[in-house]
Formats: C-alpha cells, sequence, structure tokens
C-alpha cells in the first residue's frame, strides 16, 4: 500500500477518504517521509518554473501599469547601483521611472569630484529609461514625498548608508524621516555600502577666496547697527525697558540678513549686536562688563535670537531666489509654447527655439535642420548676437552626425565623443529626428533642472516642426488634389464639349467634298462660315487654355504701359464673336482720353471673353452697353447686357475655373468655364479688380477696375 500510494501521488491521483485511510496505515515511516518530501518539492519546483515561464511571457509582451517608480539622486559613490536596482524595479513593472534630485543649498559648495559623480549618475538613469527631475529645497525627504505625493508616484527606491542614529536625541536618518513624511507609499531601501567601504559623506567644496569681503555689505551692516544703537539710545531717554532695546538690535540684525548678500555678515552682527549692547546700555556702561548675574543670560537669549532671526531670513531669501530662477525658467517654457504656436515655417521655429534656449541658458547655440538622412546648413545664435561661430562648429562635428543616426545625446559632458565643443541633442518625436541642436557648453555645465527644462523646450519644437511638416504635407496633397481635380474637370469637358464643334467641322468638310458639286454659293458660303466659326471657338478656347496654363504656372508676363482704354476696346471689338451682328453693341466715353496702366493685349483678350460671354447668354437683338470712366486713381469699365441676369446663386461662382452654370448658349455649345476665370487671373495679376452685379431693370454687369494713367500734355 505505501508504494501503491507513492506511485498515485506521482501520478497525480486522488484517494477517497477510506482509501487514503487504508493506505496511510504503518505508512508514515522515515524512508515513506523522504520520498513524500522529494516529490513535494519536486511539485513545488515544477510550479514556480510554470510561474516563471508566465512572468517571462507577460514582460516580453507589451503592456503596462499603473506604477511609478521614484529613484533618489545624489552623489554617493553607490547610487549607481540604487539607480539600476530602481530601473530593474520599473522594467518588472512595466511603470513609469523618474529621477528626482533634490538641490540644496550644499549643492553651491559641492566638491568638483562629486559633482562630476553627480552628472554621470544622471547620466546613467537617462540612459535607463528614467525621466530626470530637479525640485529645490533644504529638508530633502520632505521634498521627496511633496513630488511623490504630486506625481502620483507608488514606490520609491532610495538608498541606505551605514549611518544611524547616535542615541534617541539624535537628528533622524534621511530613511526614517521619508519613512515618516510618506507613510502610504512603499519605500524600498537598498543599502548602499557592501560592509568593505565606510559611510558616505558629500564633501563641500573650499571656496577659492575664503570669506567673501564686500565693502558695500560691510558699510550696509555698520550704518544698520548704529541706526539700531540710535534708536536704543532714544528708547532708553524715553524710560523703556531693556527688553525693547534688544528687540531693537534682534531687528537689525535680521535687516541686516535681508539686505547684504553673504550670511557671515548676520553671524558677525548677532555677536556685534550683544557687544554694543553690553557696552551702552547695561551697567556699568561703556565697558563690556556687567554687574547684574541675569545680564550674561540675557546676552545669550539674545544672541541666540539674533542669530536665529538672521538664519531664518537668509534661508527665506534663498528660498525666494530659487523660486525665481525656478519661476523664470518655467516663464521661458511658456514663452516658447506661445511663441511656436505663432511660428509660421520652419526657419521661424528654429529662430524662437534657438533664442528661448539663449535666454534659459545663456550660451551659444547651432541648430541643424535634417535633410533627409544628413543634416543641413547650421544656423548659428550667438548670445551677443554676433553670426560669428565662435568655434561652436567648424566643420560639422562628428558628435551632430552621430546623435542624427542614434537618436541619443552625445559630445561635450557625455561619454560619446566628449572631445566636442558642444553638447547636442536630438529633437525629436519618438523615433524620429527633426533636428539636432548643439549647444556651446564652455566652462559651466548645464544643471539638472536646466537640462530637463532644455528637453522640455526641444520636445516643443520637436512637435511644431512634425506639425509643420503635416501642414506641409497636407497642403501639397490638397494641391494635388486640386490640380488632379481640375485635370479630370479639363479631360471631361474637353471630351464632352468638343465633339459638337469638331462634328460639325467634319461634316460639313465631308458634305463639301462629297456634294458640293451640287451646293448652289449660298449653302457653300454658309457652310464655310460653320467651319470658320467653329474652328475660330476652338482657337479661342485653345487660346484661354494656354493663358490659364501660363498665369497657373507663375509664367504669365505683363507688358505694363500707360494706354488709351478706348483703343483696347475698339480693338476688342474687331475680334469678338461675329454673331454681334444679332445685338446691339453701344460704346459710352465719359472722358476723352482715360488712361489704365495695363497689357493692351491681355485686356484686349478680358474684353472680347466678357463681350462674347453676354452675345451667347442673351437671345437676339439684345443690347450690350460698354462705358468707361474714372473713379480717383482708377480706371473703370463696364460691360452690361439687358439679357435674363445671373441667379444670385450662381455669382459667387462665375469666376470660378470649369463652372457654366446652368444657362443655355443660344448654338447649344456647352462652355468650359475658362473665359470669365482667365478675365479675373489677368486683371488680378495687373492689381486690379473684376466683379458682377445686377443691371436694371434685367441683366448682367461686369466692371473691371484698373489702376488709372496720367494724361501728360504737351505744350
Amino acid at each position: 500500500m505505501p508504494q501503491e500510494l507513492i506511485e498515485r501521488l506521482q501520478a497525480g491521483k486522488v484517494y477517497s477518504p477510506t482509501q487514503a485511510e487504508r493506505a496511510t496505515e504503518n505508512f508514515f515511516t522515515v524512508e515513506n517521509l523522504t520520498v513524500l518530501r522529494e516529490i513535494a518539492l519536486r511539485r513545488c519546483a515544477d510550479r514556480v518554473n510554470l510561474l516563471t515561464e508566465t512572468v517571462r511571457t507577460k514582460s516580453h509582451s507589451d503592456y503596462h501599469t499603473d506604477e511609478h517608480i521614484l529613484v533618489c539622486l545624489s552623489s554617493s559613490p553607490s547610487n549607481a547601483k540604487i539607480i539600476r536596482t530602481a530601473a530593474r524595479m520599473a522594467n518588472a513593472f512595466k511603470g513609469a521611472f523618474t529621477a528626482l534630485f533634490v538641490e540644496t543649498p550644499d549643492y553651491q559648495v559641492m566638491s568638483e569630484e562629486d559633482v562630476k559623480r553627480l552628472r554621470s549618475n544622471m547620466r546613467l538613469a537617462e540612459q535607463l529609461g528614467a525621466k530626470i527631475e530637479t525640485v529645490y529645497g533644504e529638508d530633502v525627504s520632505y521634498q521627496i514625498a511633496e513630488f511623490a505625493r504630486l506625481s502620483g508616484v507608488s514606490k520609491i527606491v532610495i538608498g541606505r548608508s551605514s549611518a544611524t542614529r547616535k542615541s534617541i536625541f539624535s537628528k533622524p536618518t534621511l530613511t526614517e524621516k521619508l519613512i515618516a513624511n510618506a507613510p502610504n507609499l512603499d519605500v524600498h531601501i537598498i543599502p548602499d555600502t557592501d560592509g568593505k567601504n565606510t559611510a558616505y559623506r558629500a564633501k563641500k567644496a573650499r571656496k577659492k577666496n575664503g570669506i567673501v569681503f564686500s565693502v558695500s555689505d560691510l558699510l550696509k551692516s555698520v550704518a544698520i547697527l548704529i541706526l539700531a544703537s540710535c534708536i536704543g539710545m532714544l528708547f532708553r531717554q524715553l524710560g523703556f525697558a531693556e527688553a525693547n532695546i534688544i528687540t531693537v538690535y534682534v531687528l537689525g540684525v535680521l535687516v541686516t540678513s535681508v539686505v547684504t548678500r553673504h550670511r557671515v555678515y548676520s553671524l558677525i552682527s548677532s555677536i556685534v549686536s550683544v557687544l554694543v549692547f553690553n557696552f551702552f546700555f547695561t551697567d556699568p556702561q561703556f565697558t563690556l562688563r556687567a554687574y547684574n548675574q541675569g545680564y550674561p543670560v540675557t546676552f545669550l537669549i539674545m544672541f541666540l535670537a539674533a542669530l536665529l532671526t538672521s538664519s531664518l531670513a537668509v534661508k527665506l531669501k534663498e528660498h525666494a531666489k530659487q523660486s525665481a530662477k525656478s519661476a523664470y525658467r518655467t516663464k521661458v517654457l511658456f514663452d516658447t509654447n506661445q511663441l511656436l504656436q505663432q511660428a509660421k515655417d520652419k526657419n521661424e521655429i528654429v529662430s524662437a527655439t534657438a533664442n528661448q534656449l539663449i535666454k534659459l541658458l545663456g550660451k551659444d547655440i547651432v541648430f541643424y535642420l535634417t535633410e533627409g538622412e544628413t543634416l543641413g546648413e547650421p544656423h548659428i545664435f550667438t548670445v551677443s548676437g554676433e553670426k560669428t561661430d565662435k568655434e561652436i562648429t567648424g566643420t560639422k562635428e562628428k558628435a551632430a552626425e552621430w546623435v542624427l543616426k542614434n537618436n541619443k545625446h552625445a559630445g561635450a559632458t557625455t561619454e560619446t565623443l566628449s572631445n566636442a565643443k558642444s553638447l547636442y541633442l536630438a529633437v525629436r518625436v519618438n523615433s524620429r529626428v527633426y533636428g539636432v541642436v548643439g549647444i556651446y557648453i564652455g566652462d559651466e555645465p548645464l544643471d539638472a533642472f536646466e537640462k530637463s527644462i532644455l528637453l522640455s523646450i526641444l520636445g516643443e519644437c520637436a512637435l511644431s516642426l512634425e506639425n509643420e511638416k503635416n501642414a506641409t504635407e497636407k497642403e501639397e496633397a490638397a494641391i494635388l488634389a486640386k490640380n488632379e481635380q481640375l485635370r479630370a474637370n479639363l479631360l471631361w469637358a474637353i471630351s464632352h464639349d468638343l465633339r459638337t464643334p469638331l462634328t460639325s467641322i467634319s461634316g460639313n468638310a465631308s458634305n463639301l467634298i462629297s456634294n458640293g458639286n451640287f451646293f448652289d454659293e449660298a449653302t457653300k458660303n454658309q457652310l464655310y462660315t460653320d467651319i470658320y466659326d467653329d474652328s475660330m471657338w476652338l482657337i479661342n478656347l485653345v487660346e484661354n487654355l494656354l493663358s490659364v496654363t501660363r498665369i497657373e504656372e507663375g509664367r504669365l508676363n505683363l507688358h505694363i504701359s500707360e494706354d488709351l482704354v478706348d483703343d483696347v476696346i475698339t480693338e476688342a471689338l474687331h475680334h469678338v464673336n461675329k454673331k454681334s451682328v444679332e445685338h446691339h453693341i453701344t460704346v459710352r466715353y465719359k472722358e476723352d482720353y482715360l488712361l489704365a496702366k495695363m497689357d493692351a493685349k491681355l485686356m484686349v483678350q478680358v474684353i472680347i471673353n466678357i463681350v462674347d460671354n453676354a452675345i451667347k447668354y442673351t437671345p437676339k437683338g439684345s443690347n450690350i452697353l460698354i462705358k468707361t470712366w474714372k473713379q480717383g486713381d482708377k480706371a473703370v469699365i463696364s460691360i452690361a447686357d439687358d439679357g435674363d441676369g445671373i441667379p444670385d446663386e450662381m455669382k459667387a461662382r462665375v469666376f470660378d475655373m470649369f463652372y457654366s452654370g446652368a444657362n443655355k448658349i443660344a448654338d447649344s455649345r456647352r462652355s468650359l468655364g475658362l473665359g470669365l476665370s482667365l478675365c479675373r487671373s489677368i486683371v488680378n495679376a495687373h492689381g486690379g479688380k473684376i466683379t458682377v452685379s445686377d443691371n436694371t431693370p434685367h441683366g448682367t454687369v461686369f466692371t473691371v477696375t484698373l489702376p488709372a494713367g496720367e494724361v501728360e500734355i504737351h505744350e
């Protein structure tokens, strides 16, 4: 039975309660328990392998979670280990990954070695996919907790050194304070020592000049101390208590800390204020001795109060300075967004971006736009505004080409082609690079917050370039579609409307060839006339098509001169449709000599097209009136008919190409709708205007205005 139980367990079979009771009799020996233990371990191992394979399969699939991992950056040598741990965690959870640096006042006096290590850690975090963020403040734990709360962070990864609290009265460690400030977040503490190294302590850089001496700050401090002493003397004469005089000196120290640039002056002012108060206001006066036993306590409290207020004032001033700096950089980012929205083309986008970067960084900028798979010519922008490369580029540096190909940062302050003069960054949207920006680093590398704003500006620039590209492509596609539509309309119109005159020409010619001997002279002349009219209609159509093509392609050459309007009208009437004899055409001139600045040949074509339209669309016997006059600095020509007129809904489209409306022509031919479109193009090219309106009591009036010429009288 024990062997049977083992076999059934190995096969994954289940016993009934009665079978299990019988099977376990005399079974639990040491040997049997060992076998069961091995089976259980093997089953656990199979389950673990199955879960591992499931996790591995999911890790390769494209899914994301709501997890947001925050890693804290520092200049610690072991911070790289913490960053890598956080990156692996973010990758495992498929969540967002942010690296946060809290800039404290100690950052300004950090040693060069620590600054380099901090920048190296930032680059590592960026390479591992982290978004770099920077905040300001003295309380590091509070800043981390607030940032995590506002940014929706779910897990915080921070290092733990070997530094611990020596007693219950000691200052809490950063780890303890962070846990207290963020009780609702998962705080993952990674040991950042290996047992061999001692706890890391950031070294402060020595100031080159020690205590900074400033004559203006010294004079301000002395003046405030003298003023406080004078007020104290006045208070003493008025019988005020010593506590009021002490308050005056404390106020003086506070004012000193506000108006001076260096903290040392408020500290010295605190000490000197105590001594001056002792010298002038305690018995015995004008000595540094004091008879009253309580004075030492008074001096101590006065010194501590002055020191505390000055320290708070200095911190407040530093915080205000950092806030102003942050507000300025944020304003630059906001202004960049506004400027880029107003930019009309690539050059304006590049110029706006470069100028904003100069405002932000105070460094020279070189901007390369991409041209296919290569970089175009550099656009150089300098702080001084002078068009000089200042050895920014020389020739195109390899780092710029490398950035284009690899879509990553390179150049100065990076590990890739670090001997370059500039730091190069890609202007990109996802994997598409629209340009490369080079920033002349010089002796002052970018800090973390500047780089964060820089990346935001470049992101806005890339989006603007992408929008400009999309708009250009959309416009080109619209033009192409319009051209295709015009071509289709033209082919349709030609195939449909040329059939009638061509059929008439071929039919009449065939009749003349086959039956010409049987026709009388009147019939022959009528057939010749029909052939001539149809051929002239075709010639006029071809001329209009060629003229429209030249205008659309910008190849229309105007030969502007000052010509008499009545000569142009007379010439045009010699070439109008021969059916004009069936209409009454009248010309009235209000000016004896009306000159206009025009190309006479083209304006003749305009008059012909308008008069021909009046002949085609009005019944026989209709009246066509042509009038000219001068109106200000314009020469006006109006052509009116008394036909049926043009409906209001058609007036807005009569000048559109290929639009002929619903009006019927007397000879049943359908117009291609090119004549009036050509007229508008020619008149607009002259700087004039053509309009259509209703005639009274019925009919249509076309009005053309042109720049008038001056009549010169030679005596």
